[in-house]
């Protein structure tokens, strides 16, 4: 939704996996903040073909401007680490179980 409280409706015009290491960032109330894995990126592209911009859906299903993300959290920023160096130091707990350090890594896979 704009400023001007109309609602910009938005085409996606490509989603591709997330590599591993990228989070998106949301501040859940005034002192804490929570990290949650980007699964996916999703290219956006306005209805009328001016504008485009590029989002992140995180595990659990969270994107800035969605309706319907966890109540009271305001998208950060998304930030990148190296898997090695392990997840943000407020990486959701479970989100955090869910990263392998070895082996195979499931992605979800783009639609043909």
């Amino acid at each position: 939704m704009h400023a001007e409280g109309k609602v910009v409706m938005k085409r996606i015009v490509e989603i591709v996996p997330a590599r591993p290491g990228w989070y998106a960032r949301w501040q859940v109330d005034p002192e804490a903040t929570r990290c949650y894995p980007v699964t996916l990126w999703a290219l956006l592209e306005e209805t009328d073909g001016t504008g485009r911009e590029v989002v992140g859906v995180d595990s659990v299903g969270q994107w800035p401007g969605a309706d319907d993300n966890e109540a009271g959290g305001e998208f950060v920023r998304y930030l990148f680490q190296t898997p090695d160096s392990g997840p943000p130091d407020d990486a959701e707990p479970s989100a955090a179980k869910e990263l392998r350090s070895t082996g195979p890594r499931l992605q979800p896979v783009p639609a043909a």
